[in-house]
């Protein structure tokens, strides 16, 4: 997992950082009882804390998105 604060995924577009939360929203909302990935993201303006486990999470979620592109069939022309 990234940790790095000079390594993180920086989404092209609200759509693709919607896409990729939305590969993690639930796991952090499981693994983290009490606490919802919303709140995380709201507490990310003033918590350092907040904001290193949404990079985290983030680069999850490319790292899964990417083995998804992956494992796609690809068409063979013929």
């Amino acid at each position: 997992m990234l940790s790095n604060s000079h390594s993180f995924v920086q989404p092209a577009d609200t759509a693709e950082r919607a896409c990729l939360e939305a590969l993690v929203r639930a796991n952090y909302d499981r693994s983290h009882p009490g606490d919802a990935f919303d709140d995380m993201k709201r507490r990310m303006s003033f918590s350092r804390e907040d904001q290193g486990l949404y990079r985290d999470w983030m680069a999850l979620a490319a790292a899964r998105a990417q083995s998804a592109r992956a494992a796609r069939p690809r068409p063979t022309a013929a």
